[in-house]
């Protein structure tokens, strides 16, 4: 068997730890928090992350990165997307020629604008494969039906990935498109949250369809500038993700808005959440990307307003209406 390591322990990687633990797997898990380490070894849960999810008696955790990952096979990266550097930096030069890197995370690094495989890669001196779609943690953990792809350049790993991961309930589907599943994973979080305002300001079902729609082409106007493929944003990493992320209070990027769309400041939120969402920081980077490559994201420059420069949310939404207008597709 595979030996995995999978380092992060939050409410996803914790729930990929438990798939493939289920599959009869040798996985071991890496968190920070001595707490969490001592309650997987312990009492088989993580109570911060994961609650009221019983986990495999074979799951294993450390909170020594090098021992989780001496004699990995298969390493996964869970980590939030702006501590992947300072977390994967130890492992410089250490890692076997043979291991193959896959990477759960979502975001855009602030300051080097680079997506969760383009840091594992300078870092590793790896390809690093791109497990991405529409999942809520819990659901996965609840063993509910979920479909996600596994997108790299090497065929060969792709097929390799699409079988550990796959089980019953969790469907794997594969293509050669990383930075667009990255990209369509990173921004639909910033989407999320305007999704969230409209709701909160109970704008309407027309509303947050047309705010859909057009921050999928937001997502892909970006993707393309970054040298991803259209198609791939019809697909899970893409349309699937961003619908599940903007329809649902399950997504902490969607709470995030709708608190923040009753009238909540943002520190006030920020103070109240254990895990910040992801595209509270990710807007930051969008917003550089889309001055540094010319693109327009009406949408994402709004979000960043709303949440950095105190704007209002009614304002912000009343401006989005009241752009110049223009062709549909441009």
């Amino acid at each position: 068997m595979p030996y995995i390591a999978i380092i992060g322990a939050g409410s996803w990687g914790t729930t990929l730890a438990c798939l493939l633990s289920k599959k009869r797997f040798d996985v071991i898990i890496w968190a920070r928090e001595k707490e969490i380490v001592d309650a997987i070894n312990n009492k088989k849960e993580n109570p911060l992350y994961l609650p009221n999810i019983k986990l495999p008696d074979d799951l294993i955790a450390t909170d020594d990165i090098f021992e989780a990952t001496k004699k990995a096979r298969f390493i996964v990266n869970a980590v939030p997307t702006q501590h992947i550097r300072s977390v994967f930096i130890s492992l410089q030069d250490k890692l076997n020629y043979e291991t193959i890197i896959a990477s759960a995370s979502k975001g855009i690094e602030k300051g080097t604008l680079k997506t969760p495989s383009m840091i594992l890669e300078e870092l590793l001196d790896k390809e690093a494969y791109v497990l991405s779609g529409p999942t809520f943690a819990l659901e996965v953990a609840q063993e509910k039906p979920t479909a996600v792809t596994i997108s790299g350049k090497g065929e060969q790993e792709r097929l390799l990935l699409q079988e550990l991961f796959s089980t019953s309930y969790f469907r794997i589907y594969e293509h050669d498109d990383p930075i667009g599943a990255e990209i369509g994973g990173a921004i639909k979080n910033v989407i999320a949250i305007a999704s969230g305002i409209c709701d909160a300001l109970e704008l309407g079902n027309n509303a947050r369809a047309a705010l859909i729609t057009r921050g999928l082409h937001e997502i892909m106007r970006l993707g393309k500038k970054m040298g991803a493929k259209e198609i791939t944003f019809s697909g899970l990493s893409g349309l699937g993700d961003l619908f599940l992320t903007c329809t649902s209070t399950l997504s902490r990027n969607y709470t995030v808005g709708y608190r923040l769309g009753r009238g909540e400041s943002f520190s006030e939120i920020s103070t109240s959440m254990r895990a910040i969402a992801e595209g509270v920081e990710t807007s930051v980077s969008a917003m550089e990307l889309s001055k540094k490559l010319d693109i327009e994201m009406p949408i994402t420059s709004e979000v960043y307003q709303v949440i950095y420069e105190n704007k209002n949310p009614k304002q912000a939404a009343q401006d989005l209406m009241n752009r110049t207008l223009k062709p549909e597709f441009y």
